[in-house]
């Protein structure tokens, strides 16, 4: 795929000052920043090298990432670090691809309290499918899964929800055998969808008495218990959606379509079509109908808007790990698992700390794809011939957790 044309980049770039003066009052820190990354991003206000081919002698300047986590162009090699790493972790089983969404009820009363609604949507989660799958009515074993947080919907909108990707099976009880789950079915997603409910709405209320949340705009009467309480009542009995996607095809398919989904900002840039006469055009997927491909137009600060919409609190960490896949017990009990599985030991890994690799030579031995080839005669290497320094006097403040 070739780079595109357009970029969230040149709608900052082009918007971003506008907006800025229009929501001034309503801007958080963390919202500029993530607009002044992207804004600079691969700039000359970063700074960077100025690059040479060893056999055609074409020059480019290669400026450097702002390396944030939101910015659409600098997930590529985080991206292809993750997956090594969990490449090395894939058990020879089926995978399955959980899906758990709150309604809109909740929604809003997440988007002003992002941290806590996170956290609470992240534990409700966990114990849900580790309750549902210890059960010996169902599964009768230990899990192990990852959850990765998502916010947006196909055009922007607030929409939080958790992709888990799950083993089909665990260790038993006794941890003496593997319990494999049935070829095609994980977990009754009624039963995982009504436990969820209960025990996010729980959170949610233990959340609201301790004084965790806050309320404001056209929310702030659920500051008032019996308001919240009737707002929720809403939600208590209607059926939450959880969705069990089916199973992945193998192991290889598990890491590449993942993948594609733990480092996804809002928009990636070549679903933008158009940014001009202050509209932004992009394409988007209508999954209700179809999965058709269609055409959405926004204003540009409404653009600007929904794709700040999305931005995390700081430091919060979107992908978590459970059950065997903890990070405090991973290797342990992934080997347990492969034992169980009837898998050959893995080698340990040398305890010598690795050379410092640059950033083009780890990108192809993670991708296969070379940032050093001539764009021009595809036979020479670019080489850095001199530094670029920064036209900023104060860096951009980096946010890859």
């Amino acid at each position: 795929m070739g780079r595109p044309l357009l970029e969230v980049a040149d709608i900052f770039r082009r918007y971003g000052e506008a907006y800025r003066q229009q929501h001034d009052g309503s801007l958080s820190m963390a919202q500029r920043r993530v607009m002044t990354a992207i804004e600079v991003c691969r700039t000359a206000a970063l700074g960077g090298h100025l690059e040479r081919c060893d056999t055609c002698d074409y020059e480019r300047p290669c400026y450097d990432s702002c390396a944030n986590r939101h910015c659409p162009k600098c997930q590529s090699l985080a991206r292809a670090a993750w997956v090594e790493k969990r490449t090395a972790e894939v058990l020879p089983t089926h995978y399955f691809h959980v899906v758990f969404s709150v309604p809109e009820q909740i929604a809003s009363i997440a988007y002003q309290n992002k941290k806590v609604l996170y956290d609470i949507l992240f534990r409700a989660v966990a114990e849900t499918l580790t309750t549902i799958a210890a059960d010996p009515k169902h599964l009768g074993a230990e899990i192990g899964f990852f959850a990765v947080l998502h916010s947006w919907g196909q055009t922007l909108v607030f929409h939080p929800h958790l992709h888990c990707v799950v083993p089909g099976g665990g260790i038993s009880l006794d941890g003496t055998r593997w319990i494999s789950c049935r070829p095609r079915f994980f977990l009754p997603v009624r039963v995982l969808s009504r436990l969820f409910r209960r025990l996010f709405l729980t959170y949610l209320e233990e959340a609201f008495d301790s004084g965790e949340l806050r309320f404001f705009s056209s929310l702030a009467a659920l500051q008032d218990p019996l308001a919240f309480s009737q707002h929720l009542d809403a939600v208590r009995n209607v059926d939450w959606v959880v969705y069990a996607k089916p199973p992945f095809a193998g192991p290889q398919q598990v890491v590449n379509y993942v993948g594609r989904y733990t480092h996804r900002v809002a928009i990636s840039n070549n679903r933008i079509i158009d940014i001009e006469d202050g509209e932004v055009k992009f394409i988007w997927r209508d999954y209700r109908h179809n999965n058709q491909q269609k055409t959405m137009t926004l204003s540009a600060d409404q653009f600007i808007g929904r794709f700040l919409l999305h931005v995390l609190p700081s430091g919060f960490h979107r992908i978590r790990y459970y059950g065997f896949l903890a990070n405090p017990h991973r290797q342990e009990k992934l080997e347990q698992c492969r034992q169980l599985l009837g898998m050959t030991p893995t080698r340990e890994s040398s305890s010598d700390p690795a050379t410092l690799e640059d950033y083009r030579d780890r990108y192809e031995k993670l991708t296969g794809r070379s940032l050093r080839e001539c764009p021009v005669c595809h036979r020479g290497h670019m080489i850095p011939v001199a530094n670029l320094p920064g036209a900023n006097s104060s860096p951009v403040i980096e946010d890859t957790s």
